[in-house]
């Protein structure tokens, strides 16, 4: 993640400054490193089974929000919109289930990109799996789980990072 920050002296800076906060990626690049090769992998997996960007974007999206990560909101915000996603998709991204906008593909891997994050309710889950189940290879509901499972990693790392959102 670029983020601005510059090493000195061998140790990580800090997100305020040295007040608060370390940028974690910064301070252990080895363990961030290995992150970032899974995420690659993962991009694989989901290439190989068939998922399209705009699909993996809406759940790189939907648990940002879920998660609070402002960082990975812009990041993947522009990545969506880059990749053609409409704004008005975007916009209603948060209350999906209540749109007709997006395809039973889409509201499957939401659906379990929720069920991801918050693995503890055990009914979402189950429906989850069931929805996905209908619409899903297995190798494309492996790729939706993988997809995130990492995009939930980044987002605790950003968060506790506390990696800042500046305007252009």
């Amino acid at each position: 993640m670029e983020d601005g920050t510059a090493e000195t002296d061998g140790s990580a800076a800090r997100a305020d400054g040295g007040a608060g906060r370390v940028f974690i990626d910064k301070r252990s690049p080895q363990a961030y490193r290995a992150l970032v090769k899974t995420s690659g992998a993962v991009g694989v997996e989901a290439a190989e089974a068939g998922l399209d960007r705009t699909l993996i974007e809406l759940v790189n999206l939907r648990v940002s929000q879920i998660n609070g990560c402002a960082y990975c909101l812009k990041v993947h915000t522009e990545a969506a919109l880059r990749g053609g996603e409409s704004a008005l998709r975007l916009g209603v991204l948060a209350a999906w289930r209540d749109t007709e906008v997006f395809t039973a593909r889409e509201r499957a891997a939401l659906a379990l990109a929720e069920a991801t994050t918050a693995p503890a309710d055990t009914r979402a889950r189950e429906e989850a799996h069931a929805a996905a189940g209908s619409v899903f290879t297995e190798a494309e509901v492996s790729a939706v789980i993988w997809v995130a499972i990492t995009i939930n990693a980044f987002n605790r790392v950003s968060v506790m990072s506390g990696h800042p959102v500046k305007n252009p």
